[in-house]
């Protein structure tokens, strides 16, 4: 399995177990683009590879900003 596919998935299994458990201190605010910025760097990284999978998804969570409005945004 490649390192960075794994690495998601664990991330997005603490989430959601930190989400579940309303851990104190932590706020969960729904995400505002469809897919996640997580589905979206696992799609990523399965249709471009690690690399540029990354570097696709690293550009996904620079936009998820309060200046941008959301919407449906899949890799291209």
């Amino acid at each position: 399995m490649n390192p960075i596919l794994f690495f998601i998935r664990f991330y997005r299994q603490v989430a959601s177990w930190l989400r579940l458990a309303q851990v104190p201190g932590l706020v969960y605010t729904p995400c505002k683009f469809y897919p996640s910025c997580s589905e979206y760097a696992e799609i990523a990284v399965h249709k471009h590879g690690a690399i540029r999978g990354s570097w696709k998804a690293l550009g996904r969570i620079i936009r998820c900003n309060p200046l941008t409005s959301g919407g449906v945004d899949y890799p291209s």
